[in-house]
């Protein structure tokens, strides 16, 4: 081989080493940030993790608290549909009672005097007339 063959060989491979010292340096840079988004990614995940729990110990707690407030409104409701029909109870006794006093003072009224003229037609003329039915009562 000649002289300048051989060097012209050694030039290009000269240069080709070169090129791959440089890609070297390049694929060098790329995997360092590669490695520095892995440890990025790692501090994310630990942090859902983290608040994963965080969230489920929450919900943990507010299904408790649901449950119990779930109850006591429960227990009011039954209370307060227990009223509800004592009060029904004592309303119809007391509209029963009052249909007999008013029975009751209509007969003794027809048989005593008869009774006032009122306006019947204005909302005021039953009440009155209740009124005087309670006064010949008396």
């Amino acid at each position: 081989m000649t002289p300048i063959f051989t060097f012209a060989f050694e030039a290009g491979l000269c240069l080709l080493l070169a090129a791959t010292l440089i890609y070297c340096v390049v694929l060098e840079r790329r995997l360092k940030a590669v490695r520095q988004g892995q440890e990025g990614i790692n501090a994310l995940i630990g942090d859902l993790n983290a608040s994963l729990s965080a969230a489920s110990a929450s919900l943990r707690a507010l299904q408790t608290a649901a449950g119990t407030v779930g109850e006591q409104l429960d227990k009011k409701v039954a209370n307060a549909r227990a009223a509800i029909d004592e009060l029904g109870l004592v309303t119809a006794s007391g509209e029963r009672i009052a249909q007999r006093i008013e029975r009751t003072v209509d007969n003794r009224t027809v048989q005593r005097a008869p009774a006032r003229q009122t306006n019947s037609q204005l909302p005021s003329g039953s009440v009155m007339n209740r009124l005087e039915i309670l006064r010949a009562a008396r």
